[in-house]
């Protein structure tokens, strides 16, 4: 039985600094398993579209799809978006078995990749002392979502023993800006902010300028490629193939038999 092929579906940005790491991310995981037929396509602002990718593994002769959405949060763009995408799909491919895995979520391992961009950011920067931590992210209108980052930075600030702010660049408080502020207007001087972003973009820059503005020590860069990320894909795209096994079979066409047809 040959595995389901993997379509990595990206927000998409304007920034081609996020393209590359998508496609970084796909090279990584070709390397990784090379036995897998393995996508990038973004839903919106750079190509190629999901629709795009996925009529051409159909031409292929590709019969099942696994759609991974690459995004942290189980928000706006995970409980519309993918969907629709993925009904769309169908509609368009009615002879493929198309399902949707879970998105890659805060995931606790995620920290060891932000510590090692943490670090790296510190020596750069010289900084040998920090005495508060801000988790920035994107944020969203959906509180769940949000309560998820929240919980990731409790286990980070547990982890080096310091105290610790989630922040939120859109749709939530405080901004990162503001959480380092807070920290200042305390008497700690040496704040760090942890960039929980995929990729690098508008967003995660918007988060490190205001920071540094407000006084912050180091601001790490987005997670990006490691392994920790593509182990957590390939998990994703493990638990989806097993749901889609449980789908029902793809409508087969009918083709009727000429000694069956009556002529008119």
């Amino acid at each position: 039985m040959t595995a389901p092929a993997l379509v990595i579906l990206a927000h998409g940005s304007r920034d081609p600094r996020s393209a590359a790491t998508v496609h970084s991310l796909v090279k990584c995981l070709r390397e990784t398993r090379d036995d897998l037929r393995i996508e990038a396509s973004f839903l919106d602002h750079c190509p190629p579209t999901p629709y795009q990718v996925i009529g051409k593994l159909a031409a292929e002769g590709v019969e099942e799809i696994v759609v991974l959405p690459l995004l942290l949060s189980s928000a706006y763009h995970a409980k519309i978006d993918v969907p629709a995408v993925v009904d769309e799909a169908r509609s368009r491919f009615p002879s493929l078995r198309i399902i949707a895995s879970d998105v890659l979520g805060y995931d606790d391992t995620l920290l060891d990749v932000l510590d090692r961009r943490m670090r790296a950011e510190l020596k750069d920067g010289r900084v040998r002392e920090l005495d508060a931590l801000v988790l920035a992210c994107a944020g969203s209108s959906d509180s769940h979502a949000n309560a998820s980052v929240t919980r990731l930075a409790r286990l980070w600030g547990q982890r080096h023993k310091l105290p610790v702010t989630a922040a939120f660049v859109c749709a939530a408080s405080p901004s990162p800006a503001e959480a380092v502020l807070k920290w200042r207007l305390e008497g700690r001087r040496h704040v760090a902010v942890g960039s929980l972003f995929l990729a690098p973009g508008v967003l995660p820059d918007r988060a490190e300028s205001t920071a540094r503005r407000a006084g912050a020590v180091a601001v790490s860069a987005p997670l990006g490629v490691s392994a920790e990320v593509a182990r957590l894909v390939l998990l994703r795209y493990g638990v989806a193939g097993l749901d889609l096994l449980t789908l029902e079979p793809a409508p087969r066409p009918v083709i009727a038999r000429p000694e069956l047809v009556r002529a008119g």
